[in-house]
């Protein structure tokens, strides 16, 4: 028997794409304002958001999952 059942895989997904989202969307929102030397002034735009729509369609594809599955 699994810790968290059969969705365990689906728990993970929503786990590490809602991280990923929100992580992503307040590097950009609210970057950091204490850095160390060779720290960026603010994250890369593109890359941030291209990884917080990944982040995006995993969570939404988990919660469909769980919710409809």
């Amino acid at each position: 028997m699994l810790f968290l059942g059969d969705d365990l895989l689906i728990y993970l997904v929503l786990a590490v794409g809602g991280a990923l989202l929100v992580g992503n969307v307040l590097a950009i929102v609210r970057p950091p304002t204490k850095r160390d030397e060779g720290d960026l002034e603010q994250a890369p735009l593109g890359r941030s958001l291209l990884m917080g729509g990944i982040g995006l369609i995993a969570t939404l594809w988990a919660l469909a999952s769980l919710l409809f599955g």
